[in-house]
């Protein structure tokens, strides 16, 4: 009788922890403390799915009732999987290793029927093991029967939780436990992973579609394995990157790196046409945003480290390598961040190829574009910056022009320096820069003016940068290069302060008084006690 097909995850998973892939840390702290003879009471085993938490939760029940080949051994990290607790526990026979899925039995009554043999010994093995999978699905009430227990079980009793969310446990259980944070496989460790176990399966498989799967199992190994064995079923019996990315619906890496290299150079014709032509192959346009993102992030981490991550094809090696070379550090941190963008822009569009048409343009043309501080250091005489070379051609169209800042260092000179504060209010008023005018005139209190250097202090917090504005406005005015400070107190009065000083001054005047009360309810406007009509009109009152 043929005997029946068995999943790959089922068919290969760990039965010693030498197998367990990616958890290094926690078997040595396992080892350590099983050789020492410091075996915790219980354990909470963390991690996103596919890990392997209830591989360990086996494993380590294994190693804890192992007896050895002779029938003499003690708890071991390495079991020997030939005596009867290792192969019953392999098998899920082993009467004292209790499994119990928490999502399924979350009532009170469970856990209690669950715990009435807990003072009792071992039926035949040395320890009596609890493994509860998805703990984190108990009630209350569960957790509350579950806490005495817990704090003093009997030395013959060990418990073994896992979760994927371990925030969701009391506190009171997690403090109760040793816990272990399973943590994400690499891509590079599932790759060499899947590739041996094609290789045992006699499976032909490309290189390529194992760095697909590999990424879309995110870390998880069964995940990556139930993927594969999609894979191969589709395949007939060999692996290949494109029945891969068309079985999952993904965008095409290739396609996708020429896309990026259309972003790149700006060519927003050949961006909407690669595109368009992921769009009649099926693949969602985020998925096409979120491939883009995942090479832009690559290529920038090679602009950062001089090197490529290693088990990239190599097709997708020299590229990441060309992108780097090419294009600096803010041009690959604009993209992203546009990217990223068009990516929340897409989700909630309401036709997602025009969002994501839309945010591709927009990268096409931001993306050339030069860093703001390469042109503050660039002179005016440089020229517009190349556009960066990139693997695809550039279009023929004329990129927009890109107006450059004056160069600070040699501006040419305008206007005279003004003589006084007043003067520069009044230059700031006659450029047309009312907002700045206002705020000398209101807010600046003057400690020291000597062209082409202007110390002050503030009458009040300003939104902005009132000395960086005051700088550059006087650099395009003059053509000098003012040094501006900020003193934290001092200085004399506002030209704001002044005016109403010299009102209130004005109205104690005897020939105002008496024009006000000559007048009811006229206003002062302005007020000159230097004019010459000012002393006749006092003669004249009197």
């Amino acid at each position: 009788m043929t005997e029946p097909y068995r999943v790959l995850a089922r068919k290969y998973r760990p039965q010693r922890f030498a197998e367990l892939i990616g958890q290094e840390a926690m078997v040595q702290t396992l080892g350590n403390a099983i050789a020492r003879g410091r075996i915790a009471q219980a354990w909470m085993l963390t991690g996103v799915r596919g890990v392997g938490k209830t591989t360990t939760a086996r494993l380590i029940a294994k190693a804890l009732n192992c007896i050895g080949p002779d029938g003499q051994g003690g708890p071991t990290i390495t079991p020997c999987d030939r005596c009867e607790p290792c192969r019953a526990i392999a098998e899920g026979r082993f009467i004292d290793v209790m499994e119990q899925d928490a999502a399924s039995n979350t009532q009170v009554d469970k856990m209690r029927e669950l715990l009435d043999g807990v003072p009792y010994a071992p039926v035949s093995g040395r320890y009596k093991v609890y493994v509860i999978d998805e703990v984190h699905m108990l009630s209350t009430s569960s957790f509350n029967a579950l806490l005495k227990t817990l704090e003093e079980p009997p030395a013959h009793v060990k418990f073994i939780f896992a979760t994927t969310e371990a925030q969701k446990v009391p506190v009171t259980i997690l403090s109760r436990c040793q816990r272990f944070d399973l943590r994400r496989v690499p891509e590079e460790r599932l790759r060499e992973h899947f590739a041996a176990i094609c290789a045992s399966e006699s499976v032909e498989v490309e290189p390529e579609a194992l760095s697909i799967i590999a990424r879309a199992a995110e870390g998880s190994v069964r995940d990556g394995l139930s993927i594969l064995d999609q894979a191969i079923a589709h395949g007939g019996g060999a692996v290949s990157a494109a029945a891969v990315t068309d079985m999952l619906g993904l965008a095409d890496r290739g396609r996708v790196r020429a896309l990026m290299s259309c972003l790149l150079a700006g060519d927003g014709p050949g961006a909407l046409e690669g595109l368009e032509e992921q769009y009649r192959l099926g693949v969602d346009p985020r998925e096409v945003i979120r491939e883009l993102m995942d090479l832009a992030h690559l290529a920038t981490r090679a602009k950062l480290m001089g090197t490529v991550e290693p088990g990239r094809p190599p097709e997708e090696r020299a590229a990441l390598k060309g992108w780097a070379e090419r294009c600096g550090m803010g041009q690959l941190h604009r993209v992203w961040q546009l990217l990223l963008k068009a990516h929340d822009e897409v989700g909630c569009a309401p036709v997602p190829l025009e969002a994501a048409e839309m945010g591709l343009l927009r990268i096409a043309y931001a993306s050339s574009l030069p860093d703001p501080g390469e042109l503050l250091r660039r002179g005016p005489d440089e020229g517009e910056p190349a556009r960066p070379a990139v693997a695809t051609p550039a279009p023929t169209r004329t990129p927009a022009p890109v107006a450059h800042l004056p160069e600070p260092a040699a501006p040419a000179a305008r206007l005279p320096l003004p003589e006084s504060f007043e003067a520069l209010v009044r230059l700031a008023e006659s450029e047309g820069s009312l907002m700045l005018a206002a705020q000398l005139h209101d807010y600046v209190r003057p400690v020291r003016y000597a062209p082409p250097e202007f110390s002050f202090a503030l009458a009040a917090n300003l939104p902005g940068n009132l000395a960086q504005d005051l700088t550059r406005a006087l650099r395009d005015w003059t053509g000098s290069n003012w040094r501006i400070e900020i003193a934290m107190t001092g200085g004399e009065p506002t030209l704001r302060e002044r005016e109403q000083a010299e009102r209130r001054a004005a109205l104690e005047d005897p020939a105002v008084k008496a024009l006000m009360e000559a007048f009811p309810g006229a206003e002062l406007l302005s007020y000159d006690p230097h004019s010459t009509a000012a002393p006749a009109a006092r003669r004249d009152i009197a």
